[in-house]
């Protein structure tokens, strides 16, 4: 008879919590929230456009079940409107996937309130939607923050992105030292090269399929499934950064 007691750790399930997703009506986020809600996560987004937020709930809602809102976390009240809805959706909620992000290019390529935007998006809303949460989570909890590959490669020609990714990497790191004590884990998850609307106009759909399927390109879904991993660790194992990278470059 087979004895596989000792092979296998034991594994938290999904089922019953209560998640919101930055960024989730697009791209990882939106991946990130049908995935959760297929297990039985219950979830709650916020994007900027009403028709990426129709888009994403109906999705979910073919899975599981969420809601959602639009705002722009730039701005300091949406990020107060989105987690006070949040609150009244889920009560309290025990995972806090912190995604939302827009591109940026080199410094010297933009103005100055193009780039006050931009890191008020990428880098200040991470922060404060990271602080927001942790106020509201108890023990149990977990917060992955959605970070980039453009942290660790750093290449020319978004030089604003890197910095907002740079900073979110160092952020982590301390921020899962303040909330040890308090059993809220804290992951980042770097992806590299991925399909999502985020690389229009320069990668059309066609182009994306063509360099997912020639192994160049991640899909969304890759992401999430590493978000999955993240979650159904024991409480005592903090997996504090995953890097998901395609095993092929592309040109």
């Amino acid at each position: 008879m087979r004895d596989e007691r000792d092979a296998h750790t034991e594994k938290p399930g999904l089922d019953g919590r209560r998640a919101i997703v930055t960024g989730g009506t697009t791209g990882i986020g939106r991946a990130i929230a049908v995935l959760l809600a297929s297990y039985g996560v219950r979830v709650f987004v916020c994007g900027r456009t009403p028709e990426h937020l129709a888009d994403a709930l109906e999705r979910i809602e073919e899975v599981g079940e969420g809601d959602g809102m639009n705002v722009d976390l730039a701005v300091a009240k949406d990020v107060d409107r989105f987690f006070d809805a949040a609150t009244a959706y889920l009560g309290d909620f025990d995972i806090a996937i912190i995604n939302a992000a827009i591109p940026a290019a080199a410094l010297a390529d933009g103005d100055e309130s193009e780039t006050r935007y931009q890191l008020e998006t990428d880098f200040t809303a991470y922060l404060v939607c990271a602080q927001e949460a942790a106020k509201r989570m108890g023990k149990g909890s977990d917060i992955v923050l959605i970070g980039s590959m453009s942290a660790v490669s750093r290449k020319p020609g978004s030089s604003v992105y890197i910095a907002a990714k740079s900073g979110i990497q160092g952020f982590a790191q301390s921020f899962r030292k303040e909330l040890a004590d308090e059993d809220i884990k804290i992951g980042l998850i770097e992806p590299g090269f991925t399909g999502a609307d985020f690389q229009y106009p320069e990668f059309p759909p066609e182009k994306q399929r063509e360099l997912i399927h020639a192994d160049k390109m991640l899909r969304a879904e890759d992401i999430a499934a590493a978000v999955h991993f993240m979650l159904t660790q024991p409480r005592r194992t903090a997996v504090s950064l995953m890097r998901v990278e395609t095993r092929l470059e592309h040109p």
